[in-house]
């Protein structure tokens, strides 16, 4: 996927998405550029209140795996914020909705989390050069239900 810059026209067109995914119950815009996607929803850690977002995401084993890219942008994406303050939160995928346990990859893991991610989706690496105020947080999810 090319990488992107965060404007008005593309946070649109990510809340279009999100509500088209919505609305299908998940069976329209199960893919963006050629990645899958999930409905994540975490708890808004100043709010209480729940926060979803459609992100792209890779497996490791039965993990999902989500980039913080927040498509180049200085500050981390929101929902990596409240998966820090939070962990619990719930994915919907394919029509099925489940709890989740997130965590920030570290060292090790998140050296190869973050290969397998820039080698599906290159627009990783772009963000990653753009970035230079922060490192692009790799979190996984793993089911808890």
């Amino acid at each position: 996927m090319a990488a992107v810059r965060r404007t008005k026209a593309i946070e649109a067109s990510w809340r279009l998405h999100r509500w088209l995914f919505r609305v299908s119950g998940g069976r329209v815009g199960t893919r963006f550029q050629g990645m899958p996607i999930v409905l994540l929803t975490t708890t808004g850690r100043k709010s209480g209140e729940p926060r979803s977002v459609t992100i792209p995401f890779i497996t490791d084993g039965d993990a999902f795996v989500c980039v913080g890219s927040n498509a180049g942008h200085t500050a981390d994406p929101d929902w990596v914020r409240n998966l820090r303050a939070n962990p619990s939160a719930t994915l919907f995928r394919k029509g099925e909705r489940f709890a989740v346990t997130g965590h920030e990859a570290e060292g090790a893991e998140r050296e190869r989390l973050w290969a397998r991610a820039v080698e599906t989706d290159p627009a990783y690496a772009e963000y990653a050069r753009r970035v230079t105020s922060r490192r692009i947080p790799v979190m996984v999810l793993e089911r808890s239900d």
